[in-house]
């Protein structure tokens, strides 16, 4: 009977099963022990143990690796991007996040990722895991550019992972060193939409410490993409394929010259440089914002 109960519990888990939940079927360390001697039970890590035959199988490993964890475990990095299906071998020692306790598990990579949370995990294949989007978020340092271009290329062509997921992401972590590499897959094909820049402007600014951009109030008898209506600064959003016309170039500028005549300073702010200069162009940015709230303080 206690047998049948462990089959039970070790099927839900790929096989396996903790020594905490062999404790609480009622079994004794000498029960454990015993088990382990004629062959029942076998060693996968410390405190895991496949139910009749020895885990060989990856998933049924990886599974094992999460289980020896605790109940704060999730896996992680290059584990995750197997267990989703963007890589295709697993790969050993098997990396798991924590978010709680200080263990370490032989044979097991741990990772205490900054600002995991539970809505950054999913359940695939019956294993926790961290979500597409925040794998490709903590393993963005470890990889190259070719090699992280083609991780998160693979991500988005599978049905797991859209724009999105990352730019959610991405507002939720607008200050993470990997975030600058995830913006340049969230444009949409030729050239960004207006819903792109309402999703990314927000996070671009809060990652570069600028102020939160009001999106599309009316101004001096236009409406900008966005504006910071404490500094009377509008922002014009272009990207050369939607202003790359001798028409498109004079609008914009009469448009600017109003801005001007209504006492606003006006600053365009470019797709590619939001994308491909984060860094440079926010220190231009602070410094533009700096002096003109100087020079409001200086006029009041």
């Amino acid at each position: 009977m206690i047998d049948r109960r462990i089959g039970t519990v070790a099927a839900k888990q790929y096989g396996n099963i903790t020594r905490g939940q062999l404790l609480d079927l009622g079994l004794t360390p000498n029960d454990i022990q015993y088990r382990l001697r004629v062959g029942r039970l076998h060693p996968v890590f410390r405190g895991v143990y496949a139910v009749g035959s020895p885990a060989r199988l990856p998933l049924q490993r990886a599974a094992a690796a999460v289980l020896a964890c605790g109940p704060h475990a999730t896996l992680a990095g290059g584990s995750s991007m197997t267990g989703w299906g963007f890589w295709r071998r697993w790969v050993e020692p098997f990396e798991v996040a924590l978010t709680e306790g200080d263990r370490r598990i032989p044979g097991i990579r741990i990772h205490r990722p900054r600002n995991l949370t539970f809505d950054e995990t999913r359940d695939q294949l019956g294993i926790r895991m961290t979500s597409p989007a925040r794998t490709l978020l903590d393993l963005a340092a470890r990889r190259t550019d070719r090699q992280f271009k083609r991780d998160v290329n693979n991500a988005l062509h599978s049905i797991y992972l859209t724009k999105g997921a990352l730019v959610d992401l991405i507002e939720r972590h607008p200050n993470h060193p990997a975030t600058n590499h995830l913006l340049y897959f969230v444009t949409t094909a030729g050239g960004p939409t207006l819903s792109d820049w309402e999703r990314m402007l927000p996070a671009f600014c809060a990652a570069q410490q600028l102020p939160a951009p009001v999106m599309g109030v009316p101004k001096a008898g236009h409406t900008p993409d966005a504006s910071w209506p404490e500094l009377n600064i509008v922002l014009e959003l272009d990207s050369w394929e939607y202003h790359n016309t001798h028409l498109d170039f004079d609008t914009d500028r009469e448009r600017d010259l109003d801005y001007h005549a209504d006492g606003l300073l006006p600053i365009r702010i470019t797709w590619e440089l939001m994308i491909h200069q984060p860094d440079r162009t926010g220190a231009k940015l602070r410094k533009t914002v700096a002096l003109r709230a100087q020079s409001q303080r200086r006029a009041a």
